[in-house]
C-alpha cells in the first residue's frame, strides 16, 4: 500500500526545491512518494518526471548549499584517481571520485543533502571529502560507464571454440597457478580471447601496455598498431602474471626484462607459437607477444610477391651447392619468412640443414635448429663452429652481427656449404659495403656472396573495395615512374575511405617488395676495387636489377598496393 501523502517526509533537496519555487509542495510530495515506491533517489525521480531539469537542480543546489558546480562533460577522464570508490557503494550512493589531491578526495554528487552517502564514502576511502555538485543524469551515465569498464566487460568475456594452452614443461606450474587463482578466471578467459582474436585478425604482435591512468592492448595488423581494448587498470598485474606463468618466466621478477615462449594449441593439426618479451616500465610491465605461425613457412615462394625474374634469381642461388645468400631489411620486413621459405624448399632427406637463431621462431621438422644463448657462450660464431663439425650441407645464421660471424660465414660459403643469413641494411648494394666496413676482405666477399635480396612489406589493397584513382603524370614521374611505363595502359588503385567489412581501412594483408641482386662478374670487380654502394647500385641498374622503389611501382601498377604505401615503404 502506498504511503499517505500527508505522512511523506520531504528530503532536504525536496524542501530546497520547494523553497526556491522550482516545485510546488504537492508535486514534491508526490514525487517523493513515487521515489519511495520504486526505490530510486528523489533527485532521479524529479529529473525523470521532467518537472525540473537536472542542470537547473545542480545550479540551484550549488548556490543554496555552497558547493562548487561542475559540468561533467568538461571533465577529463584522465584525471580520475586510480583508487576509486567501491562499485556497489558508488551505485547505491550515486557518488564518484573525481580527483585525489593532498589526501583530499573530490567527489561528484548530484544531491549534496545526502549526508549518509558522503559519510559512507569517507569511511571507505579514509580521506577528507570535498563534494562537487553535478547533474544527476550525467552522473548516472558516468557511473554506468565506470561499472561497465571495471566489472561487466571482464565477466562477459569468453572464448568460442575449444583450444588449450600447451606449455610443455610449464604445465605443472600452470595447474598450480589456476588452482590458486580461481577468482581470476575472467582474466584467463580474457587473455584467451585476446590471443584467439589476434590470430583471427592476422596480427603479428600483441602489445599489453600499462600507463598511470589506463591499460591498453594493441595488435599490429598489416604492420600498423591498432588499439583493441582498454581493460580495467586493476587487472594489469594479474594479466602479466598469467602470461609469465604460461611462458615459463619468473613471476616474482619484475625489475628486469625477460624473454620466454608459449604455445597455443588450436586443434590437433594447428599449433601457434608465441615469443614473449617483458619490459619493466614506470607503471608496470609491458609485454609484447610475437605470433609465430609455422604455416607461414609453407606458403610457397609464389605467395611472397617475388616477380618471376626475381624468383628465378633467388631459387638459382639457393639451389647452388655453395655460396652465401643474404636477406636484408629492417625489423618486421619479412626476412625470417623469406629464409624459412627457402629452407622449406631445400629441406629433403638428402641434405643436412642446421640453423642458429636468436630465438628459433618457426620449428621445421627435418632441420636442426639451435637457440643462440650469448650468456652461456653459445653465440652465432660458436654455433657456426660446431655446425662445421656436423657435416652440414646448408647452414642458416639468424643474423650476421660481428666480424667473427661474418668471416666464418664467408669461409663456410667458400668451402662447399650453402649459407643463408640476414643483415640490417637499407638495400642490396649497401650490404656489400657494410661487410667491407665490418672488416671482411673484398676478395672474400666477391668470391663467396652469391646473391643479396633486400625487402620491405607493403600493405596489400583490399580486393573487395579498392577504388581506381587518377594521378597526374608529373606526380608519377616524381615518384619514380619512367616514360616507358606510360607506353602501356595501367590503372592505379587506392584504399576506399573507411574500408569495408573484410579489411582494415582499405587494406588486407601485405605484399613483399624486393630488390634481388645476383653478384655478377662486373659487380665482383667493383667490390675488388673497394667500390662504394653507389657504384654497385649503378652497375646493378645497368644489368636491369630493379631497386626497391622500382619494384614497388610495379606492384602499384599491378593494383596490389597503393602509391602511398610504395612511397612509405621505399622512402630511403
Amino acid at each position: 500500500m502506498a504511503a499517505n501523502a500527508s505522512t511523506i517526509k520531504l528530503s532536504g533537496l525536496a524542501r530546497m526545491l520547494v523553497q526556491e519555487n522550482l516545485l510546488s509542495e504537492a508535486d514534491a510530495t508526490a514525487i517523493q512518494a513515487q521515489a519511495n515506491t520504486v526505490k530510486t533517489p528523489f533527485i532521479t525521480q524529479v529529473v525523470t518526471s521532467k518537472k525540473v531539469s537536472a542542470e537547473k537542480i545542480a545550479e540551484t543546489s550549488s548556490k543554496s548549499f555552497g558547493f562548487p558546480y561542475l559540468n561533467l562533460d568538461a571533465f577529463n577522464t584522465d584525471y580520475l584517481p586510480t583508487k576509486s570508490i567501491d562499485l556497489k557503494l558508488m551505485q547505491a550512493n550515486r557518488v564518484i571520485a573525481l580527483r585525489d589531491l593532498n589526501n583530499v578526495l573530490f567527489v561528484a554528487i548530484s544531491d549534496p543533502t545526502n549526508l549518509h552517502a558522503l559519510d559512507s564514502v569517507q569511511f571507505q576511502m579514509g580521506m577528507t571529502l570535498s563534494p562537487v555538485v553535478v547533474e544527476d543524469d550525467k552522473l548516472g551515465k558516468w557511473i554506468d560507464k565506470i561499472v561497465e569498464s571495471k566489472d561487466t566487460s571482464m565477466n562477459s568475456l569468453d572464448v568460442d571454440g575449444d583450444f588449450d594452452l600447451d606449455m610443455g614443461a610449464a604445465d605443472a606450474e600452470v595447474e598450480v597457478d589456476n588452482t590458486q587463482e580461481v577468482d581470476d578466471a575472467p582474466v584467463v578467459k580474457f587473455l584467451n580471447k585476446m590471443l584467439l582474436d589476434a590470430i583471427n585478425m592476422g596480427a603479428s604482435d600483441l602489445h599489453f601496455e600499462p600507463y598511470e591512468k589506463f591499460y591498453r592492448i594493441r595488435y599490429r595488423v598489416d604492420g600498423i598498431l591498432r588499439e583493441i581494448a582498454q581493460p580495467p587498470l586493476a587487472i594489469k598485474d594479474k594479466l602479466a602474471s598469467r602470461i609469465k606463468v604460461i611462458s615459463s618466466l619468473d613471476i616474482s621478477e619484475k625489475r628486469i626484462p625477460q624473454d620466454g615462449r608459449m604455445k597455443l594449441v588450436l586443434s590437433k593439426t594447428r599449433t601457434i607459437d608465441f615469443r614473449v618479451s617483458t619490459l619493466p616500465l614506470i607503471h608496470g610491465e609491458k609485454i609484447v607477444m610475437r605470433i609465430l605461425d609455422p604455416s607461414s613457412a609453407t606458403l610457397g615462394i609464389e605467395a611472397l610477391g617475388y616477380e618471376p625474374v626475381q624468383q628465378k634469381f633467388l631459387l638459382d642461388a639457393v639451389r647452388r651447392p655453395y655460396g652465401l645468400v643474404l636477406v636484408t631489411g629492417p625489423t618486421g620486413s619479412g626476412k625470417t619468412v623469406s629464409l624459412y621459405t627457402c629452407l622449406n624448399i631445400l629441406n629433403n632427406p638428402g641434405v643436412n640443414i642446421a640453423t642458429a637463431e636468436d630465438p628459433c621462431e618457426i620449428p621445421l621438422a627435418g632441420i636442426n635448429q639451435v637457440n643462440v644463448n650469448d650468456k652461456q657462450g653459445l653465440t652465432f660464431a660458436a654455433a657456426l663452429k660446431s655446425f662445421l663439425r656436423q657435416d652440414p650441407d646448408i647452414i642458416m645464421i639468424g643474423e650476421i652481427r660481428d666480424l667473427e660471424t661474418a668471416d666464418m660465414a664467408i669461409k663456410a660459403a667458400s668451402t662447399g656449404h650453402m649459407v643463408l643469413s640476414t643483415l640490417h641494411t637499407n638495400d642490396a648494394p649497401a650490404t656489400l659495403t657494410r661487410l667491407m666496413n665490418m672488416g671482411v676482405a673484398p676478395f672474400n666477399i666477391a668470391s663467396a656472396v652469391s646473391l643479396i635480396t633486400a625487402q620491405r612489406l607493403a600493405r596489400r589493397l583490399c580486393k573487395n573495395c579498392k577504388v581506381p584513382i587518377d594521378v597526374p603524370k608529373v606526380a608519377l614521374l616524381d615518384i619514380g615512374f619512367i616514360e616507358d611505363d606510360f607506353k602501356e595502359t595501367f590503372q592505379l588503385y587506392g584504399p576506399k575511405e573507411g574500408g569495408c567489412e573484410l579489411c582494415n581501412n582499405g587494406y588486407k594483408g601485405r605484399v613483399g617488395i624486393y630488390q634481388v641482386m645476383p653478384i655478377t662478374d662486373a659487380i665482383s670487380r667493383i667490390i675488388m676495387k673497394h667500390g662504394t654502394a653507389h657504384d654497385i647500385a649503378d652497375q646493378a641498374k645497368l644489368e636491369g636489377i630493379n631497386d626497391l622503389r622500382r619494384s614497388g611501382i610495379l606492384k602499384a601498377k599491378q593494383g596490389l598496393t597503393s602509391i602511398e604505401e610504395v612511397e612509405a615503404c621505399t622512402n630511403e
